[in-house]
């Protein structure tokens, strides 16, 4: 599923959607536990909280989600806020989809 086939509506792609894609591909990039990702919320720590989220792997988590949301990450679009948290990358990649 990619951002084009997970729109629910023609503004762009539903919310939940992209969190099951997201939460997907955190799961196959860092192999996590799915049980461990599907408690994760707007406030879990990502970047310095989860030792796999390590600078290797944030370079293979945007490649990706670019690759599955067929989204386009830029270097200026990259910042330390987007991975502090869940909450921070889901509303980062909502905002690619919608881009898309």
């Amino acid at each position: 599923m990619t951002c084009q086939t997970a729109t629910a509506e023609p503004t762009g792609p539903s919310r939940s959607a992209i969190d099951e894609k997201l939460r997907a591909i955190l799961v196959d990039v860092l192999s996590l536990e799915k049980e461990r990702v599907d408690e994760f919320d707007a406030d879990t720590g990502l970047f310095g909280h989860l030792p796999e989220l390590d600078s290797m792997a944030v370079a293979t988590l945007f490649t990706e989600m670019e690759d599955r949301l067929e989204i386009v990450i830029e270097d200026e679009d990259v910042d330390g806020e987007m991975l502090e948290t869940y909450g921070g990358l889901l509303a980062f990649t909502e905002a690619k989809c919608v881009e898309a």
